[in-house]
């Protein structure tokens, strides 16, 4: 008879494939796939009479799974529970052992903070209980967020519109965006004046530009021309003298390592990601990747973390590649150590490499262009983390006429320090010059070629980004690593707030739910409030608080807003005003208005029901229509299948599901096309007559074998996707 196995239950597949090699035969290793047991969707499930009681059901659709899971875990010899390493692991952990029915003897709890051999083995002899202080915060999480989703949601619906969501973080991230876009048209703008003399030395060349600094050595604004031009009356004739010359050096130190909240405001700054796409990308690299001669391999830490502590290890191992690599002179004396701000959970280490030698370019040919982009992003960071500050020469000139002074400021690099890896984006440009100073020596006397007054005006706020409103949220405390990207992820799709370019902008429909939830909940789009529950979570996690008293806290004022809401909104609808566009109705003239219908938005008439006439919004792409010449518009199908059309329609006949690019072909000079989908796609020339042209076959797309396709799509869907060749007057 063969020995029973161990059984380790993770969550993905492909962290199974990578931790099975590493744990050899003893250990049959498989995934959940996520949460098997939650609560219903149906109904709250929630018995707030009876302490805040959970009724927990297995997921829908997952009954194999669960079997499959029970029938191994009874043969097994020991279950190792060996989810994630946060809350929402540990909880998940706690399910698996609640659902499959294992005795405490049976179960073991096991976390990896990186999917390596070494970790893995060292892990796996180390078992602990499942950590019922953890899995207790995120109860009360969970039904905290379904008691204010489950009650607001429904009040939504029928004093809003219906389809509508609230939620404890994702109302305060709505409001901060509302509140934000009210700052703006709220804000006054204000006249200054920047000044600069163009000046010369009187021997030799060496010009330079200073700008106006005050009066003597006290700073002074200059906030209309008047002020201006007294300054330029005053020194046009006026000696110009050197009145000091500063010289110094100026260090910078490089960032700390990333934590999840940086990572996603990084990526989406230089990377262009989106935080829901970094974190994802992130998985994969934390999860494992075949790498040559390596077999699968986890690049990263785990990446869910408000942690900026590094393992002694990693520190080691860094030192001695920046050594090895860089020279002596680039790894400072001491290793860098972070701290970590207050109120973080600090349970898992910050986001590094797994092995510092595991270069970018090194696996570069085993990564997407996506996950290799991310990882470069990841090692710099570590790596420059450890390495020494970047040294510059300053330079700081001031410059006196009639008892005004003018100064230039100008930086050059002497030692490159981190810099040789990593600089971090920076959101504001720097006010110092980009040319050297001459070198000018204190008394010298200069020549004013000429003075230039520039008009300038305060400028509001700007508009939050993905990257500044995770910054904004962090600052604030709130939310936690895991739940920032998911955040913009609901508001953005709920249609409370829009992208527009990088910056998010309020609906009207979000501008009038925040009004209602400011009026009425205060407290739950409160954002000391709101910070104030993260806390308290905190503390139901480290033991000092109990997650059913947390609970009956908040709930009694909570139900107390709700029943003065329900009577002050009694017969009141409130109405969401329509976004105007810039198209009038082809009917009636009515300027038309933005709708969203179940294929996304589009135009409608405002006199609906009189006048039912409605348009697609067009959306044009780079290129031209290969046929005519004329604009390639993105259009949806009435199946909701997106395709490309020229804008002559029926009369030109062009459409693709190819995607236009703003490349031309260098044979042919038309339009070329990529196949859609994420990730770096190789462009191709759809012209049958061009010595360029790619036949439908070697476009890349994937092929079924003809019995798989047959199975998983049916006849009337796989029509759906036709040849880009091939061209029809397309509708819908």
């Amino acid at each position: 008879m063969a020995r029973a196995k161990n059984l380790v239950i993770v969550e993905s597949p492909a962290k199974a494939k990578t931790i099975e090699k590493y744990l050899g035969g003893d250990y049959k290793v498989t995934a959940s796939m996520g949460h098997l047991r939650d609560l219903p969707k149906s109904q709250m499930g929630v018995d707030i009479e009876n302490g805040f009681e959970p009724k927990y059901i297995p997921v829908r659709d997952k009954k194999e799974l669960i079997d499959q899971l029970k029938k191994e875990a009874k043969s097994a010899k020991v279950v190792y529970l060996a989810t994630d390493p946060d809350r929402e692991g540990e909880a998940i952990s706690w399910h698996l052992k609640e659902l499959l029915e294992l005795p405490e003897d049976k179960a073991k709890r096991v976390t990896f903070n990186e999917i390596t051999k070494k970790v893995v083995t060292e892990s796996i002899q180390h078992p602990r209980e499942i950590d019922q202080d953890l899995v207790d915060a995120q109860q009360a999480r969970r039904i905290l967020d379904r008691i204010v989703g489950y009650k607001l949601s429904p009040l939504l619906w029928r004093k809003v519109k219906t389809g509508l969501s609230a939620g404890r973080v994702q109302s305060v991230a709505t409001r901060m965006v509302v509140d934000r876009e009210e700052e703006i048209k709220a804000f006054k703008s204000e006249e200054f004046w920047h000044l600069d003399a163009c000046l010369t030395r009187e021997r030799e060349d060496g010009g330079f530009t200073a700008r106006f600094y005050g009066a003597g050595e006290k700073k002074q604004e200059l906030h209309t021309r008047q002020e201006v031009d007294r300054v330029i009356a005053a020194v046009q004739d006026a000696p110009f003298t050197v009145a000091s010359v500063k010289r110094g050096e100026k260090q910078r130190t490089p960032a700390p390592p990333f934590i999840t909240s940086t990572l996603q405001q990084e990526a989406s700054r230089r990377l262009s990601m989106t935080p829901r796409r970094t974190m994802s990308i992130a998985q994969q690299l934390y999860e494992g990747v075949e790498i040559s001669g390596r077999g699968s391999v986890g690049l990263i830490s785990y990446m869910r973390t408000d942690s900026l502590r590094l393992s002694e290890e990693a520190l080691s191992a860094a030192r001695a590649f920046i050594t090895e690599r860089y020279g002596p002179a680039y790894c400072p004396a001491q290793p860098r150590r972070f701290k970590t701000k207050a109120g973080a959970q600090d349970a898992h280490e910050a986001i590094r490499p797994t092995d510092v030698n595991l270069t970018p370019e090194l696996v570069r040919k085993d990564l997407t262009q996506e996950q290799y982009r991310l990882y470069r992003l990841i090692w710099g960071r570590f790596t420059a983390c450890q390495m020494a500050n970047a040294v510059y020469d300053n330079v700081s000139v001031d410059v006196e006429s009639a008892d005004y002074t003018f100064r230039a400021n100008y930086s050059e690099l002497k030692f490159p320090g981190y810099t040789a890896v990593y600089e971090e984006a920076r959101d504001e440009e720097s006010d110092e010059l980009k040319n050297p100073l001459p070198s000018l020596s204190q008394g010298e006397r200069l020549l004013l070629e000429k003075l230039i007054p520039d008009q300038q005006f305060t400028q509001p706020p700007a508009r939050y980004t993905e990257a500044t409103l995770i910054r904004a949220m962090e600052e604030k405390g709130i939310g936690r690593p895991s739940t920032y990207a998911p955040t913009i992820s609901t508001i953005t799709s709920h249609d409370y707030v829009i992208k527009e370019g990088k910056y998010l902008r309020p609906t009207p429909l979000g501008e009038v739910v925040t009004g209602m939830m400011k009026e009425h909940f205060a407290d739950i789009v409160d954002l000391k409030f709101t910070n104030h529950m993260e806390a308290e979570l905190d503390e139901i996690e480290s033991g000092k608080a109990q997650w059913r008293d947390v609970l009956g806290e908040f709930y009694g004022e909570f139900d107390k807003e709700f029943q003065d809401a329900e009577t002050a909104l009694d017969g009141v609808r409130l109405k969401v005003p329509d976004v105007l566009s810039d198209e009038y109705c082809e009917v009636c003239g009515r300027r038309m208005v933005v709708k969203k219908g179940k294929f996304g938005h589009f135009l409608a008439c405002p006199g609906f029901p009189e006048c039912t006439f409605t348009k697609p919004i067009v959306v044009e792409m780079p290129g031209k229509c290969p046929k005519c010449g004329g604009r390639i518009l993105k259009r949806t199908s009435k199946k909701g299948y997106v395709f490309y059309a020229c804008e002559r329609s029926q009369d030109c006949g062009f459409m693709t599901w190819d995607v236009p690019t703003k490349d031309y072909c260098p044979a042919c000079g038309k339009t070329m096309f990529k196949r859609s989908g994420r990730g770096p796609l190789k462009s191709f020339c759809i012209n049958e007559a061009c010595p360029n042209f790619v036949p439908e076959e070697k476009r890349v797309y994937p092929k079924k074998s003809g019995s798989a396709a047959a199975k998983k799509a049916p006849a009337k869907k796989s029509a759906a996707r036709k040849p880009a060749s091939k061209s029809a007057g397309a509708k819908g």
